[in-house]
């Protein structure tokens, strides 16, 4: 992850029929603490996606503003707005300079915006972004493969342990499900 985009983690996990997205509330400037209890995690088009970002917030807000329009005009298909985002994002003059990345999921799909204008989908039913994506993807995968948790409690055990190892990350986790 590029030191650009620190300053938060974002969980997403697809387990026994639950979609769940999970965000730290942590608000940094520089290595300063601005605040402790913001939401990172928003549900759009009728609460049928979830989206978290990371990076800079007004960056993000504008990004998650754009998605929001792009699922409109495709009637909430996410992935036909999530691809049309990708390529305004990658095109647009303006765009190309946010310092962002979005996770966003649906009950079929689970993808990551980038701030290149990629868009990417996950091998497995986990997603992740931010300074503590690696800590929080790693304890969902093991949480997945070895326990009879639900997908809440898996995204707030692992965002607890990326809490207590990314300085980035607070444990004031909201947890938000479709």
């Amino acid at each position: 992850m590029s030191p650009k985009f620190h300053g938060t983690t974002i969980l997403g996990i697809r387990h026994k029929n639950k979609v769940v997205m999970a965000g730290d509330g942590q608000v940094t400037w520089g290595d300063v603490v601005l605040k402790h209890r913001t939401t990172k995690v928003h549900k759009l088009y009728d609460d049928s996606v979830l989206a978290g970002f990371a990076g800079g917030t007004a960056d993000a807000l504008t990004l998650l503003d754009r998605l929001e329009m792009r699922l409109e005009e495709f009637s909430g298909n996410l992935e036909r707005a999530a691809h049309e985002l990708a390529k305004d994002w990658r095109a647009d003059r303006y765009l190309r300079r946010l310092e962002a990345m979005i996770a966003t999921m649906d009950a079929q799909r689970s993808l990551i915006i980038s701030g290149e204008g990629d868009l990417l989908s996950p091998d497995d039913q986990v997603i992740s972004i931010g300074s503590g994506a690696s800590f929080a993807l790693a304890a969902a995968r093991a949480y997945l493969d070895a326990s009879k948790l639900s997908a809440a409690q898996i995204a707030r055990r692992s965002m607890k342990i990326a809490a207590e190892l990314c300085v980035y990350t607070n444990d004031e986790i909201e947890v938000v499900e479709i």
